[in-house]
């Protein structure tokens, strides 16, 4: 595993937290994670040092940020295995997920074509195709899972048809944590004609992505999910697609021309859908994070994760208050109830010991049903969590039920 005590020195926010009454036990990294220092020292080099604006000056400051600019796109197109003309930068992958649908979804779908989901995806994956399907009038149908929760190639196979044009999907679900086959997906969904979209806004930043051997027409990501800033993401998109799309924001630095007659003449893709001052300082700190993730190495995090997220199954198996409904998952995602306790009044309790974790429906209202309950507790790891972490769940868990134990203790 990881030496984790190491990582934990490059985070400021722990050792920031040593003297409080309780520890900082953070187990809510499928929601966002702790930046390091790198990071954060990053974002701040913009404002110390450079403060102009990208693309738009002819003097030193400026042609400084030109270059960290595109530096930090080359690196995210390295990081994906992609051109770094097919790398557009959004504000997380909510504002990817947007583009692809009103920039795609809207300009290209007509009344009775298909739209594919599933009913583990994140709102940012489902309510841009609602609104493409009313908009359109095409229809959204469902993927349905397998007995665990999974969305799988085979169940792809019986609902697909000659009318699919897109199938949107994540790499990695939110809630249930399974691991989906992108690459078998995208090879079926182009069988019938249909583009595959991904979701990677929870697999990015814990595995490998090599976007050119998924074959994923468009992929989407958030920085802050990966150490980065916040409001900052990408989208990826081959470029022959992002060439046909349209803009899904109007604004200077999209267009080499335009006249007082509204003829519009916008620059290629990425400048095409980056209209407007761009978050030039998050950017920074991006390029700083994936930098930070490579020098660990993403087979390295991939690994720690599992294993921590068996162990951590292992021990919760053994307390029979706990209801766990993602245990065959592949993900660093543990997905649970306490019995007889409402989520939030658990969370609150794992709260008084220091423990961070989420409760709701994380943003996956369609899950509900087939979980057969109003909300979960969500468990989610990453790089700098440990055995120690997993421990203090459980003795919480073993030893406490719901927010009046909090008030009591």
């Amino acid at each position: 595993m990881l030496d984790v005590k190491k990582i934990k020195k490059d985070f400021p926010i722990f050792a920031n937290h040593e003297n409080d009454k309780k520890p900082l036990v953070y187990l809510d990294n499928a929601a966002t994670t702790f930046k390091p220092k790198a990071v954060i020292d990053a974002c701040s080099r913009y404002y110390e040092m450079d403060g102009a604006n990208a693309h738009r000056g002819d003097y030193d400051l400026a042609f400084n940020v030109d270059k960290e600019v595109e530096n930090c796109r080359k690196h995210l197109a390295n990081f994906l295995n992609a051109l770094p003309r097919e790398v557009v930068f959004t504000s997380g992958t909510s504002m990817s997920m947007n583009l692809v649908a009103y920039g795609y979804g809207i300009k290209f779908l007509t009344e009775n074509d298909e739209i594919l989901l599933t009913e583990a995806e994140h709102a940012s994956n489902v309510l841009p195709w609602f609104k493409v399907a009313e908009t359109t009038k095409a229809k959204i149908k469902y993927i349905p899972l397998d007995e665990d929760g999974r969305c799988t190639p085979e169940n792809l196979r019986k609902v697909i048809t000659k009318n699919t044009k897109v199938v949107s999907i994540a790499q990695v679900t939110n809630v249930l944590g399974f691991k989906i086959d992108i690459k078998e997906m995208a090879k079926i969904a182009h069988e019938y004609g249909a583009i595959l979209v991904c979701d990677g806004a929870q697999s990015a930043p814990h595995m490998k992505i090599d976007v050119k051997d998924l074959d994923c027409d468009f992929f989407c990501l958030s920085a802050h999910k990966l150490l980065g800033p916040t409001g900052i993401g990408a989208l990826y998109g081959k470029f022959e697609l992002l060439e046909k799309m349209d803009p899904f924001m109007m604004g200077g630095g999209d267009n080499a021309r335009f006249d007082m007659c509204g003829n519009v003449a916008y620059l290629k893709p990425p400048a095409k859908f980056e209209a407007g001052t761009i978050n030039i300082s998050s950017i920074y700190g991006f390029d700083a994070a994936l930098t930070y993730l490579e020098n660990i190495g993403l087979e390295n995090i991939e690994k720690h994760e599992e294993e921590l997220r068996k162990y951590a199954i292992s021990k919760l198996k053994t307390l029979d208050n706990v209801i766990i409904y993602n245990e065959k998952a592949d993900a660093g995602i543990i997905t649970m109830n306490v019995k007889n306790v409402f989520p939030q009044d658990e969370v609150s309790f794992l709260n008084s010991k220091g423990i961070c974790v989420r409760s709701g429906e994380h943003c996956a209202k369609l899950l509900k049903d087939r979980l057969k309950t109003v909300g979960t507790i969500r468990v989610s790891f990453y790089l700098y969590n440990d055995k120690d972490d997993v421990d203090a769940l459980y003795d919480a868990l073993k030893n406490g039920g719901d927010f009046l134990d909090a008030y009591f203790n």
